[in-house]
Formats: structure tokens, sequence, C-alpha cells
């Protein structure tokens, strides 16, 4: 059964440390002295590792499993959630997050807020957990096709193409700024194969059409639908 914020609350220390566990690998330890801490037990590469979470009540259950279901899709995608930290902590001016977080705030005023979260949501999925912590200048073309394959592979070619969009804005910025001196993504033209256009029903009888455009002539309804 999954903790509630009840039986954490109540946890008391014993003897010897224990743990009280939730659920995908989640669990809280209680320290004989009453420290309690979040951890995640996962594995990667064959290796049982564990992730600290933070300390409770500092970081309630929801905020824990909030962390822990992060972990567990950076692990999805075949990084190491305990690297993934590591390296964002040690970004630099001149990683390639740096720079993509700059351009996205430069030019985040200009669009409108569906775009903008759409745009940061691929960021932060698709690009970042696996070139983030790289030196924009260090990157290479089979770097970033590896990524966009990854995206491939996993029938999204059309969102692998957006992101080849999203990186080339990236380094063309940092060119710009004297982060890098060009935009490896325009060695990638070609690389990925072309997204399958989808063609939706529409009229082809010109007497259906014009019906369709006295209808639309006709209409009385709202001013904003007119």
């Amino acid at each position: 059964m999954p903790l509630t914020h009840l039986k954490v609350e109540r946890a008391k220390p014993k003897e010897k440390q224990y743990k009280l566990t939730d659920e995908r690998g989640m669990y809280l330890l209680i320290h004989p002295k009453g420290g309690k801490w979040w951890r995640l037990d996962y594995r990667y590469q064959g290796k049982r590792k564990t992730l600290s979470l933070g300390i409770y009540p500092d970081v309630s259950i929801k905020v824990a499993r909030k962390k822990r279901d992060d972990a567990r899709s950076i692990l999805d995608g075949g990084v190491d959630p305990a690297y993934y930290r590591k390296s964002n902590k040690e970004l630099s001016a001149d990683s390639f997050e740096a720079v993509a977080r700059e351009w996205f705030g430069k030019f985040r005023g200009q669009w409108t807020n569906n775009h903008a979260t759409t745009t940061l949501g691929r960021l932060e999925k698709d690009i970042l957990p696996w070139v983030g912590s790289r030196p924009i200048a260090a990157i290479e073309p089979p770097e970033l096709l590896r990524v966009y394959q990854r995206i491939e592979k996993r029938g999204a070619l059309e969102t692998a193409h957006r992101i080849h969009q999203i990186a080339s804005r990236i380094f063309r910025y940092g060119v710009a700024t004297g982060k890098c001196p060009r935009d490896p993504t325009a060695d990638l033209r070609g690389a990925l194969p072309p997204a399958r256009s989808v063609h939706f029903a529409s009229l082809t009888d010109p007497k259906e059409i014009g019906a369709l455009l006295r209808v639309i002539d006709d209409y009385q309804g709202s001013a904003v639908t007119r």
C-alpha cells in the first residue's frame, strides 16, 4: 500500500533504522535519531543504485513523488538520474542548457503561452537530459543525431524534426553570442526521414463549396465566430 501523510508523520524512530515503502522504488528511511529521508532505489545498467529525494518534512510526500516520477522519466530515457542531477549542478555558462535557457528567456515574450510551454517541455524532455551539461561548442553532429534517433524510435518522427529545429535556433543563438563557432545541426539535413503529412478530408465538388460559402455568409452567430 502507498504511504499516507498521516503514516509518514506518525512514524517513530526505532533502535535500528528502517524503511516505509511507498511505490515505484520510493521509500522513507527513518533514522534512530529521528531523521526521515526520502530515497529511491533503481537499477541502471544492471547495478542497484539509490537516489536521495530530500528530507521530510522539508520535502512533502507529494513533492517526493514528483521527484521520483521525474527521476523515473530520466531513467526510462536511458540516463542515470544521479548523473543527470550531478551534471545540472555543475552546469557552466557555456553549457548547452545554459545557452538554451538564455535563448528561451530572450524570446519567450514573443511567443504565445502555449508555444512557450510546448517548446520548454520539448527541451526538458528530449534534449537537455542528453546534451544539456555538455559545452555547447563541443557538441558534434553524431551526438545530436543520437538524440533525434532516440525520439524517432518511440514513433515520434515529427517531434524529432521539431527538436532539430529548436536545437538549430539555440546553436545559431550560441554563434551570435560567441558561445560556439558554428551550428552543427546544418550537417544533419536529410539525416532524418521526412515526416508524413496527414491530409484531412475537404470538399472538392464546386456545388458543395458554393453551398458552404453561402452558409458562411448567412451565419448570424457570435461576432467572434463570424
